[in-house]
């Protein structure tokens, strides 16, 4: 990835990158795998991680660039005062245009890096919207307002309307444009078909806090081509 065109802001304190999916925000134990982390040490030196969005999961995320700065910006993560807005694409036609989900989630006792709903479990609270309606697909907005592992994705799961191209609470099927365009025809170059959007179909859109100077800050991550050509598509699809 290129970081320098990744930053969507930045001050001494602290700097904001819009994540391409695929990469991971932090090293995972085996530490094979490059992560933003990583790549941000070697640029500023001192890193350090304030929250995490998923590895398949596109979108806004903040590191600290000192200490003090650190302690800071977790706290408000820690005691949910910031607003965190994603956006994604799912399976189906809600039922209702906007609703709450609010249903306590846990790890799966022998599926491990799977959440499941459960009683047991910790309270997570989602509000969706529905921004467009394509019908075989929907458009929608998410404030989370706890952070669980996985929360937006287990709880459209429960709802019966989970992420496009998700491979733990989906069918990770990759998105044709056969799927969406009824007069598709293959090129006489292509042996096979290549998606549209082959990943998770989820994005880290808008992120609030307060900044350690005590001024309110309100960032954006534009989605990235891939989102955003899948949504035309869909949007000529619904004009027919």
């Amino acid at each position: 990835m290129n970081l320098k065109d990744s930053i969507i802001a930045e001050t001494e304190n602290w700097v904001a990158i819009n994540k391409p999916s695929g990469i991971l925000s932090i090293p995972d134990r085996l530490g094979k795998d490059i992560s933003l982390k990583v790549l941000l040490k070697e640029k500023y030196g001192d890193i350090f991680t304030v929250h995490r969005i998923d590895r398949d999961t596109s979108g806004l995320i903040i590191f600290a660039k000192n200490e003090n700065a650190h302690k800071y910006l977790s706290k408000q993560f820690e005691d949910r005062q910031t607003k965190k807005i994603y956006q994604g694409l799912v399976i189906g036609s809600p039922a209702a245009s906007s609703g709450s989900i609010e249903a306590k989630i846990m790890e799966h006792p022998a599926l491990n890096g799977t959440m499941i709903i459960h009683a047991k479990g910790k309270e997570a609270l989602t509000d969706y919207e529905v921004l467009e309606d394509f019908g075989i697909f929907s458009f929608l907005q998410f404030r989370i307002h706890t952070g669980r592992t996985h929360q937006i994705r287990v709880h459209m799961k429960d709802l019966g309307y989970p992420i496009v191209c998700d491979p733990l609470y989906g069918d990770g099927k990759p998105l044709l444009l056969s799927a969406v365009k009824s007069k598709f025809k293959l090129s006489k170059n292509e042996l096979e078909e290549r998606p549209i959007l082959g990943r998770l179909a989820l994005h880290a859109f808008q992120l609030s806090f307060t900044d350690i100077d005590g001024n309110i800050v309100d960032l954006e991550a534009p989605l990235h081509k891939d989102m955003r050509a899948t949504l035309q598509q869909l949007a000529k699809r619904k004009k027919k």
